[in-house]
């Protein structure tokens, strides 16, 4: 049997499934629900993008609760956070934050990163175009913002801290789906993300590859890949491209979504599935009657 590809329809069953997305119902359990309000505050959006990012483990609704708990612990002031952590070390601000094997102390470390930053670039998007403008393109942005972020190689940092920003030129090839997240919610113009980086194209941006969007383009043919890479990263936003050349990643939020909200049950189930506007296309009702 040849590998699977999608229908020569594909790109119309995508467009109807993006069409129909409940954005709103699903946007209220998204971590760019915790960005939002700072739409008109660049400075403040980006710290707060990049909190949300880093906390993109594990369920959504702890990522939201913890989200919540951070803010409160910050009183909601992202910029000030930031100005405030001009040193290292912990000052214990955030001692008992936990959000599963994150701690609190990783997230001062971040701040003071971020204060690091910004006092050699005006935003994170600087930092980004410099990496982006090298051979590497857009993944070149994601490393730039990645090794920023990590801190010279030999300062000292909390246990796992640079763990928690891989590069996908690192040999690990890592999909680095938190910064891919935070460069789409900085980027894409169209609602419900954000579009502050005015200099990044969405057409150059690459799929957030999370297990739901990795699962759901397997199955449709966007990739053969077995396991989550910069690769598959890069073969499954081809697919999408080729449906869409300007905005690729647009269909990102849908298809995490499909799969978080169990409109996709992950196995077959005409109750579920019969509705689907892509099954066409799913590996799992190849040559199968929806009857």
């Amino acid at each position: 049997m040849g590998a699977h590809r999608p229908s020569a329809e594909f790109p119309a069953h995508l467009d109807a499934l993006y069409r129909g997305f409940p954005v709103e119902r699903s946007l209220a359990m998204d971590p760019l629900s915790c960005v939002r309000p700072f739409a008109d505050d660049r400075r403040a959006a980006e710290v707060a993008g990049i909190l949300a990012a880093t906390l993109a483990v594990g369920n959504t609704r702890a990522i939201l609760r913890s989200f919540g708990l951070l803010s409160a612990r910050l009183d909601g002031d992202f910029p000030a956070f930031v100005e405030g952590a001009g040193r290292p070390e912990s000052n214990g601000q955030l001692k008992e934050f936990r959000h599963r094997w994150l701690r609190g102390e990783q997230f001062e470390y971040l701040g003071y990163r971020l204060h690091e930053l910004y006092a050699s670039y005006g935003s994170l998007e600087e930092l980004f175009l410099e990496g982006m403008a090298g051979p590497d393109g857009f993944a070149g942005g994601i490393a730039a913002l990645a090794e920023g972020l990590r801190g010279p190689a030999g300062a000292p940092a909390p246990t796992r801290y640079r763990y928690l920003f891989p590069s996908p030129l690192r040999p690990s090839r890592s999909p680095c789906k938190r910064l891919a997240l935070f460069a789409r919610w900085m980027v894409r113009p169209e609602y419900p993300d954000l579009g502050l980086w005015k200099r990044v194209p969405a057409s150059e941006l690459r799929i957030p590859l999370d297990h739901h969007v990795f699962w759901i383009a397997y199955h449709l043919g966007l990739t053969a890949r077995r396991t989550p890479s910069w690769a598959a990263v890069e073969e499954i936003t081809a697919a999408l491209r080729a449906v869409d050349p300007n905005d690729p990643v647009k269909y990102d939020f849908v298809l995490c979504h499909t799969g978080i909200s169990g409109d996709c049950p992950k196995h077959r189930d005409l109750a579920i599935c019969g509705r689907c506007a892509v099954r066409p296309d799913c590996r799992l009702w190849r040559g199968r009657r929806a009857s």
